[in-house]
């Protein structure tokens, strides 16, 4: 009975076997009995909103492809995996048989008769060759599937995958200029705009947005602090003028021998506060510095008109004395 339940067991695992993801290389068939490298990693992104569908955040490319190419040349070709996040994954690449494909570092013989090439490791930036047939058999299609994984070791609804179908033409059927670079060419599948819009965390949002406000703080808290009080003046300067005209009597005689020299350094004060504010907003300088020198200059103004208006007030009899 022991025996029976480990021999089901074991039937089991080698059942579950192609659907798992394997570090060292896909399955040659995948999840739904497809082969992998025409139907894809669909045990990859199921349960996400790919739910195991090829996806357009993972741009598969594939470079020095020739145009067409020559009987028997051997061509080396660079496999490519672009993620917003994610940096590795695996791949696939099969010619149908036709030509001889051979892996590189990272990579591995796979597929019937050796005729495929898949990752041996979970990488990326892969170097594969191919050596064209030795006749003439006209145009060769390729199928190459790739997938960026989230590091987890297990397919799972992070991962996403996608799929590239292309071909080369027969021998002398286009033009290749190596003067130009064009005699091989970089072919791509997948939405490049996506690179740049990766997941983020609210709490990291959050977290920059908390720190902005604590660096615009320090950075500018003098600013706030010598704006705020220059206001809390001038509202007290308002409301004394206020009070003494309406319950003081009026301004204090001042002597026109105190008043003149008393005006003329308030006036050179004023004048050279009006300057600064003039250009510090020519100059654009941070409107905090701006907003300062305007009301001290509007300070220094206040002065000279108090001045001008002590000195024309009626002088009583203290004053005389």
């Amino acid at each position: 009975m022991r025996s029976r339940t480990l021999l089901i067991l074991l039937l089991a695992v080698c059942l579950i076997a192609p659907v798992i993801a394997n570090p060292n290389g896909p399955p040659w068939e995948n999840s739904q009995g497809d082969l992998t490298v025409e139907g894809g990693c669909t045990c990859h992104g199921v349960g996400g909103p790919v739910n195991g569908q090829p996806s357009t955040e993972v741009v598969v490319s594939i470079s020095g492809i020739p145009r067409s190419y020559d009987v028997g040349a051997s061509y080396d070709f660079v496999i490519n995996l672009q993620h917003a996040s994610y940096d590795n994954g695996g791949f696939m690449l099969w010619s149908y048989g036709v030509g001889t494909l051979t892996s590189g570092e990272g990579s591995q013989q796979t597929g019937p008769d050796n005729s495929a090439v898949s990752h041996s490791e979970v990488g990326n930036g892969w170097t594969v060759s191919w050596t064209a047939p030795a006749e003439d058999v006209g145009e060769v299609s390729f199928s190459l599937v790739g997938n960026a994984v989230d590091g987890q070791n297990e397919a799972n609804e992070g991962d996403k995958w996608n799929i590239l179908s292309f071909f080369i033409s027969a021998p002398d059927s286009t033009t290749n200029d190596d003067e130009e670079g064009l005699a091989v060419r970089t072919i791509s599948v997948g939405d490049f705009e996506s690179l740049f819009v990766a997941d983020i965390d609210p709490a990291v949002v959050e977290a920059e947005r908390q720190k902005g406000i604590a660096d615009d703080f320090f950075s500018n808290g003098n600013i706030f602090y010598w704006s705020t009080l220059a206001i809390i003046l001038v509202g007290a300067v308002v409301q004394g003028e206020f009070y003494e005209r309406k319950f003081g009597g009026g301004p204090k005689y001042l002597d026109m021998r105190l008043a003149v020299p008393q005006g003329i350094r308030r006036g050179i004060l004023g004048l050279g506060l009006l300057l600064a504010f003039g250009w510090a907003v020519d100059d654009s300088q941070p409107w905090g510095y701006s907003f300062l020198l305007g009301i001290c200059a509007l300070w220094a103004m206040f002065g000279v008109y108090r001045t001008i208006v002590q000195a024309r007030a009626e002088p009583n009899h203290e004053d005389l004395v």
